[in-house]
């Protein structure tokens, strides 16, 4: 075999090299990160416009309802109109302190708050509270808490809702004995039979499903497990005790404000304890109906509720819808845009 020496060759020896992007990086000024590619942004400004779509969607199938509403609400009172926006504020500042009770660390206030405002708009348009939950469930994984751990987050958050919600009806229930009439507002026999009837099915089927595909016990237990741990320690906590309970207290309370101011704008004939009652009755009556932010079944327990405890028809049916506009409809779109900018600035 001949060898080649290096220095017989016929011209300089050269080494070619492809040029670096960044070729003398310094902690001063180091390397920029690659720019996304074009189909990520578009793929984010797509899923940023998805909510404006929804809501205007949403709103031109439902029009008439809002035009009703405005309309009658044209007529009230401005300044208890401008109570029930105040009580509407406050309920996304309840809803957030609820949202930091029900997880260990801590979550920065102002995106906290942003978040809540931007879920209440996804609410109105997936069943079920389905739409809030997401945009939570975003914001705190971008928190960077675990998927089992938000999720977990979530649950305790649903569970404690509705405890808080019917202790203040019992508590309601005892502070104004004789004066709230629920003899008609209680559902009858055959009702109760039914709810029963479903959860009991609800059950079985979630046992039989345990039973027959196991590999959906380990992540179930896993999940109860982090649940369990996570509740027991927040609850070590007084902290997050007072902000989970009493954010779900005070967040129907809230609610229920909106209503009062609404009814007192259109002249409702009835004293506020029991237009609050109404409301939590009613509430927790149909709020287990699955549709997008209550509406419907809500709507039309309420106005039972106030027919029952005395109000006339017509004035019953105004606040309610009044009482939607100012929940629903007003922050719809600023909810939207909000919605938007969290997801176009990666928050969610």
């Amino acid at each position: 075999m001949s060898q080649i020496r290096i220095d017989e060759l016929p011209g300089p020896l050269t080494l070619t090299l492809s040029p670096s992007p960044c070729p003398s990086p310094s902690p001063s000024s180091p390397c920029p990160s690659p720019s996304p590619s074009s189909s990520t942004r578009h793929l984010r400004l797509a899923l940023s416009l998805v909510p404006l779509l929804l809501i205007g969607g949403w709103a031109a199938v439902d029009w008439r309802v809002v035009h009703d509403g405005a309309t009658r609400l044209a007529a009230a009172d401005p300044w208890w109109l401008l109570a029930g926006v105040a009580f509407t504020c406050l309920c996304w500042v309840g809803a957030s302190v609820t949202r930091q009770g029900a997880i260990p660390e801590r979550l920065p206030l102002g995106q906290l708050f942003a978040s809540q405002f931007a879920a209440g708009a996804a609410n109105q348009v997936l069943p079920a509270g389905i739409g809030a939950h997401a945009v939570t469930l975003r914001f705190l994984q971008g928190r960077g808490i675990s998927l089992a751990r938000a999720t977990a987050s979530l649950a305790l958050y649903s569970l404690v809702k509705p405890i808080a919600k019917m202790a203040l009806i019992l508590a309601f229930l005892v502070a104004f004995p004789g004066t709230l009439r629920i003899g008609q507002l209680v559902p009858d026999e055959e009702t109760l039979l039914l709810v029963a009837a479903s959860a009991f099915v609800g059950l079985a089927a979630t046992a039989l499903v345990l039973t027959v595909v196991r590999r959906l016990r380990r992540p179930l237990f896993g999940f109860v497990r982090t649940a369990l741990t996570d509740a027991r320690l927040l609850h070590t906590r007084p902290s997050r005790v007072l902000a989970l309970w009493g954010g779900a207290t005070v967040f129907p309370l809230f609610q229920a404000g909106v209503l009062v101011s609404v009814g007192a704008s259109l002249g409702l004939p009835l004293p506020w304890p029991h237009v609050v009652f109404a409301y939590l009755a009613a509430s927790a009556v149909a709020g287990a109906v699955p549709a997008p932010g209550g509406i419907g079944p809500v709507d039309a327990a309420l106005v039972i509720a106030l027919v029952v405890f005395g109000a006339p028809m017509t004035i019953a049916t105004a606040s309610v819808i009044g009482y939607r506009v100012l929940t629903v409809w007003l922050p719809l779109l600023p909810g939207a845009i909000v919605l938007s900018a969290l997801i176009r600035r990666k928050v969610l």
